[in-house]
This record gives C-alpha cells, sequence and structure tokens, in this order.
C-alpha cells in the first residue's frame, strides 16, 4: 500500500465549525494510523469571501484541538497559475472548450431548460467553432463531459454510487477572468499534494463525480473516496446553531477540554464495539473508514458534557490550574498569591470529582481565593439565618482553640462541639458550610476547611457573625 496522504481543506469565510472539526480529526487520524501525512490547505479561492481573520480562527481550532499537520498549511490561491495550467493543457488536448456565452445568454438557456423538464448542461459552445465568436471576447473554460454512459464510485462509506453521464453539466473549470473554479482547484491540488484519501462530508458527494472527469481528462490516479453522513442536531433536523454549530473556540471558551472534544467527535460517527471513552492513542491505532456509519449523527451536549466530566477528572491538577488561573485572576481583578496557588491545587482533585466543564471548576476554586467577606449565595444565606450566628460563634471560638489543623482533629473538633451543645451534626456542619464557601460547591466540608487554613476559616465565620 503506498504512502497514505489525507488533507483538510476548510473553506476560510468563517469559523472552524464542528462538521469541519470531525472531518479534520478523522483525516488526521486515518493518516496517523497508517504511518502517513496529514496535510491543510485552504481553500481561499472565493476571495470575496475569504477573510484572513477566518483563516486565523482555522489553524487556532486545529491548534486546540492538537490535531498537527504535516508541513506548512497550502493557500490554493497560491496556486492559481498551476490550476489554469492544467485548464489549458485540458483545453489542448480536446478535453475542454471555450465557452462565450454571456451571463445572459446562460441565465435564458437555464430557464429554457428548467420549462423544458430538461437538465441545464451549459454547453452552449460545446460543438461550436470559437471563430464564431467576436475577437477578443471573453470566455470561459468548460470541462467536456461525457454523455454516455455511467460512472460509478466505490466509496470507502457510502459503498457504490453510480451517476449516469448525461445528468452532468458541462462545468466551468476556468472563469472568464482566467481565475479557478473550486472544482478543478481542489482534483489538481489534490494530485499535486499526492492525496490518495478524500475524507469529506456527504455534501461533497456529488462534486466527487464531477471531479472523477478531471481525473479522468488528465489520466490521473483517482483517490480514495469517503463521504461522512453530516452532524445533525438530537431532533433530527440538520446541526444549526441552537443545536451546537459553533466555531471550536466557542466550545473551548465554554470550558471544555481538547480531548473531550476529540473523543466526542470521534464518536459522533464511528464506533468501535461498545467503546464510548477512547483516548487519542487508542482512536489512532483502532481508527478505519469501515466503522464510520452511514446514517447521520445526532449531536448530544449531555454526552459531550459527560465525556467532558470524565476527562477533567483525569486531568492533572497542575494542569486544570493552568487553564483556569486567568479566569480566577480577570476575576479577582489581580495575581493569585501563593497561598491561593496552593490552596487550589491541593482542592483540584475533589472539585474535579463534581465538574462538568471548566467555568464550573474555576467557580468552585473560587472559594479558596482571599475574598473576604464572602458573596453568599442564595441557599447559602438560607442556612445562616439569626438563630444560627450564635452557633457559628462559638464553633469559631471552638474551632480557634484547635492546635493540629488536620482534617481528622478539626472533623473532631466540630462533633465534640455537636454533642455539647445537644444539636444535630447537620446543624452544625451546614451553616459552617454555608458561611466559608458562600453557597459555592465543594468537596468534603473538613477537608476543605484544611484547605483553607485555620485562620481563614474562622475568619469567613465571624465575617457572618458580624454581618
Amino acid at each position: 500500500m503506498p504512502k497514505v496522504v489525507t488533507r483538510f481543506a476548510p473553506s476560510p469565510t468563517g469559523f472552524l465549525h464542528i462538521g469541519g472539526a470531525r472531518t479534520a480529526l478523522y483525516n488526521w487520524l486515518f493518516a496517523r494510523h497508517h504511518g502517513g501525512e496529514f496535510l491543510l490547505r485552504i481553500e481561499d479561492t472565493d476571495r470575496k469571501r475569504s477573510t484572513d481573520e477566518a483563516i486565523d480562527a482555522i489553524l487556532a481550532g486545529m491548534r486546540w484541538l492538537e490535531l498537527k499537520w504535516d508541513g506548512t498549511e497550502v493557500s490554493q490561491v497560491s496556486r492559481a497559475d498551476r490550476h489554469q495550467e492544467v485548464a489549458l493543457e485540458m483545453l489542448a488536448q480536446g478535453k475542454a472548450y471555450r465557452c462565450y456565452a454571456s451571463t445572459e445568454e446562460i441565465g435564458e438557456a437555464r430557464d429554457a431548460a428548467r420549462a423544458d423538464g430538461r437538465n441545464f448542461r451549459g454547453d452552449l459552445w460545446r460543438d461550436r467553432d470559437p471563430s464564431d465568436a467576436p475577437e477578443g471576447a471573453p470566455y470561459a473554460v468548460r470541462i467536456k463531459m461525457p454523455r454516455e454512459g455511467e460512472v460509478t464510485i466505490n466509496d470507502a462509506v457510502q459503498g457504490e454510487v453510480t451517476v449516469k453521464n448525461a445528468e452532468l453539466d458541462d462545468m466551468i473549470i476556468l472563469r472568464s477572468d482566467g481565475t479557478p473554479t473550486y472544482m478543478l482547484a481542489v482534483v489538481v491540488d489534490d494530485h499535486d499534494m499526492g492525496v490518495t484519501h478524500v475524507i469529506r462530508g456527504d455534501d461533497h458527494l456529488n462534486n466527487a463525480f464531477r471531479q472523477y472527469q478531471i481525473y479522468a481528462a488528465m489520466a490521473w490516479d483517482l483517490p480514495v473516496y469517503a463521504h461522512i453522513p453530516l452532524i445533525h442536531g438530537p431532533d433530527g433536523k440538520k446541526l444549526s446553531k441552537r443545536h451546537g454549530a459553533l466555531g471550536v473556540e466557542a466550545y473551548e471558551e465554554m470550558g471544555f477540554l481538547p480531548e473531550a472534544m476529540r473523543n466526542y467527535l470521534l464518536r459522533l460517527g464511528w464506533s468501535h464495539g461498545d467503546d464510548e471513552i477512547i483516548s487519542t492513542e487508542d482512536a489512532i491505532k483502532w481508527f478505519n473508514l469501515e466503522n464510520i456509519g452511514r446514517g447521520p449523527a445526532r449531536f448530544d451536549f449531555d454526552k459531550l458534557d459527560s465525556l467532558n466530566g470524565h476527562y477533567i477528572r483525569e486531568a492533572e491538577a497542575d494542569r486544570l490550574l493552568s487553564i483556569i488561573k486567568s479566569g480566577l485572576e480577570n476575576t479577582l481583578s489581580r495575581a493569585l498569591d501563593e497561598t491561593e496557588v496552593a490552596r487550589i491545587r491541593r482542592a483540584l482533585p475533589a472539585l474535579a470529582e463534581r465538574a462538568k466543564r471548566l467555568p464550573e471548576l474555576a467557580e468552585s476554586a473560587s472559594l479558596f481565593c482571599n475574598t473576604r467577606p464572602l458573596e453568599i449565595t442564595g441557599n447559602a444565606a438560607k442556612q445562616l439565618t439569626g438563630d444560627v450566628l450564635p452557633v457559628l460563634e462559638k464553633a469559631a471560638n471552638e474551632l480557634e482553640a484547635v492546635t493540629e489543623w488536620t482534617a481528622p482533629v478539626i472533623k473532631a473538633a466540630i462533633m465534640s462541639f455537636a454533642q455539647a451543645e445537644d444539636l444535630k451534626l447537620g446543624k452544625v456542619m451546614q451553616p459552617i458550610r454555608a458561611a466559608v464557601t458562600g453557597g459555592k460547591q465543594s468537596g468534603d466540608l473538613v477537608e476543605t476547611l484544611e484547605i483553607l487554613g485555620q485562620d481563614e476559616t474562622i475568619g469567613r465565620l465571624r465575617d457572618r457573625v458580624a454581618a
């Protein structure tokens, strides 16, 4: 088997959306599985809609997903001379022809074909002599499609798909201003870049039959096609922004980890038995085209949240701290001090058990920062009504007398206090938790108190008493 070469070829007319990210992932995994190359080509031939900002967003999204491409990304527009060269070669070989039809003439012919129930083939000049055109008249170059027979493509996902040649129009490959069309540029670039497998959305399946004819005209080897079903929303309809068709950067901002996104996108149309949690290493080892489903996958935020929670729990505390640190410092409008950093690092494993997204984790971690007096939220405020305050004051005095600030000693002191005051343990623990956390999610209360430290704990309790 020759070296496998795949490519991801986004159009820079907007962000890297979730469907594009999955396509990039599948190409990357297939290349890595076979020890081949994964290339990145920016299909920027549409100069009116392509923007530098969109290119930057695509590259940033790829880097966040950690889908490293081989070599330097290729700008399709920079290869326009090569595309033009191929079009003129096809013209010289009689595989293409000059079309002098005006926009108005083409519109009229299209309307007439529609009225007669015929396919519009764009072949107004297919059999005409170019000498019939006015001298110096502008022209486009159209491919001369075969009119008889049919073409069957053995798609690695869709299976055998057949289209009759009579259904295909003589598409333009070179515009009248000399610029190449998308259909031509894609084929030339895939051929020149040595692409062996074209893995892309099944909205491009019809394009494959048009592009096939360029390969045939140039006597080039056809790549293996694999057209992936599109992603739908939970309701089975085409994915839209309300479902989650957002840019990859939006998922980063929402607090998803890149490895969780890779795992989720992998399973969004591909399977390996009943495995749901699949590491990147295993994904590279197992990935194939045969296990891509033919039906549309459905995007589900609940499943993504569940996977993200798993990967948050698996992540090292230092890594999580590095991710949430800047957000915490922005909220505080200052840098974290060494004490706060040490507290958060100790607390993160327990906090991660409850978090599904990184902002939740950051919110929980913020209770270990020095932000006295704490803001007390809804349910916590209800735990701190007037008759509880004397209990808190006594509890603060009791905890101040603790000489060894460790979880077992702290717990023993609280239990002893509750017993002495003839109170159920919950009647002591709940207001303490409310006072020291402000209602934020935390792990075990006694461990939280140990991490906060004696001075901070007592200070927060007395803040509530004095409030």
